[in-house]
């Protein structure tokens, strides 16, 4: 009797998270990123009042509720402008043209 090679078993192909759970606060950077500002303007907004100011969770840690970012999101007004051609590079400038 000669053995025969048994065909390769197939790949349990990998299956997506059934449960995607959407956070309920977000730290200032993520904050931050999640409005698409940065820290420091998110900052400024909050301290003069214009933004959702963070909740305290425990002793020394606060965060911002994703449902009072997103509400403060929508709320903002719909600009007529369009962004000027040099913003979001800071100080390192626009990147070279290829």
């Amino acid at each position: 009797m000669t053995a025969t090679a048994m065909p390769p078993k197939p790949r349990k192909k990998e299956l997506p998270p059934i449960v995607q759970i959407r956070p309920l606060y977000l730290a200032r950077p993520d904050a931050a990123a999640f409005l698409a500002l940065s820290e420091s303007t998110l900052d400024a907004l909050v301290s003069r009042g214009d933004a959702p100011k963070p909740r305290k969770l425990s002793k020394g840690r606060t965060a911002w509720l994703v449902d009072d970012l997103e509400s403060w999101g929508r709320e903002r007004p719909v600009s007529d402008l369009l962004p000027p051609q040099n913003s979001g590079y800071g100080r390192a400038g626009a990147p070279e043209k290829h």
